[in-house]
């Protein structure tokens, strides 16, 4: 029997909610160097190519049909919110990012075999309330590594620098929940509008993400 949400018929033009945990729940980043080398590869798919710059074909489709969203890297698992612009652009991206990653890990730590418990999960995103809610949970993760605070989230290895505008960077595509905050009435932006709906996360973020479990 296949394992929740490990089928995937992916939509054009769609959210995914992509995570994985490391085998036996062991650490798949053990250092630095390792959350930088997994963005590094992130980076190299999600960047269209440069003017003269020959890719494969699928290369380049990845950077033109997949938007990376939001994502956090935590020691034994990741996240990454993803919109999909053509079909079956996330099952090449999620290959070439895990096996890149997988064939560093294994050189680096003098270890072989698999690194991750099967394939990749992924959950289609259907609904804006719970699309909002869930870029919150992902940027939140973090707080469950011992000692981590919300102020040292804007630091960290995940996108929520980049939704508070301390962070600018080109791979990663906020505009569309970000156009969903900050009032003109009020005088605030959505880069602080976005931050205050994080930090009352405890105060109505339970029943939008009632069930968003990992396995």
């Amino acid at each position: 029997m296949p394992s929740r949400n490990s089928v995937k018929i992916y939509m054009e033009n769609a959210y995914y909610h992509i995570y994985n945990r490391g085998v036996e729940d062991r650490d798949i980043f053990r250092d630095d160097q390792d959350y930088k080398v997994f963005l590094s590869f992130m980076k190299r798919y999600l960047i269209p190519p440069v003017q003269y710059e020959v890719r494969p074909r699928w290369k380049q489709d990845i950077a033109c049909n997949l938007e990376l969203t939001c994502y956090s890297l935590m020691p034994n698992h990741f996240h990454l919110l993803i919109k999909q612009v053509s079909k079956d652009t996330i099952t090449n991206f999620m290959r070439a990012l895990m096996d890149c990653y997988v064939k560093f890990f294994n050189r680096k730590y003098k270890r072989i075999g698999g690194l991750f418990q099967g394939k990749f999960k992924a959950v289609q995103i259907d609904n804006d309330a719970y699309l909002l809610h869930l870029t919150r949970y992902i940027h939140l993760n973090p707080l469950d590594i011992e000692g981590m605070t919300l102020d040292e989230l804007k630091d960290y290895y995940c996108s929520y620098g980049e939704y508070i505008g301390k962070r600018n960077t080109e791979w990663i595509k906020h505009k569309d929940i970000l156009d969903n905050f900050g009032s003109k009435v009020a005088n605030i932006g959505s880069f602080a509008s976005y931050k205050d709906f994080v930090e009352k996360y405890k105060e109505d973020s339970g029943a939008v993400l009632e069930g968003l479990v990992l396995e």
